[in-house]
């Protein structure tokens, strides 16, 4: 390349190793975080009444009722527990599968 001195073409060519160390971190770490994020705020942003879920404390049990901060979940025969929202986990499984 004209006009390019060695030591413009040195200061370059160290450059490449953290370009490709970003470029790692992105699709290793950052992307997959992320669509992580956005999948767990899909599911708390679409719980409803009757939903089975499990809180990230291991309690399975159905909603019974909600409000924007608070979930409430029947885990027995006239027992309910009220939860912060967050701390859904997950749907449970069908036990058919």
């Amino acid at each position: 390349m004209p006009g390019l001195t060695p030591e413009t073409t040195q200061m370059l060519n160290s450059f490449w190793p953290f370009l490709l160390m970003a470029i790692v971190f992105y699709f290793l770490l950052y992307r997959p975080q992320k669509k992580e994020q956005k999948k767990r705020a899909t599911l708390l942003d679409n719980l409803k009444k009757g939903d089975r879920v499990i809180t990230i404390g291991g309690v399975y049990g159905t909603i019974t009722a909600l409000t924007d901060k608070k979930v409430t979940l029947r885990v027995a025969d006239r027992v309910e527990v009220d939860f912060v929202r967050t701390a859904v986990s997950h749907y449970q499984e069908d036990a058919t599968k």
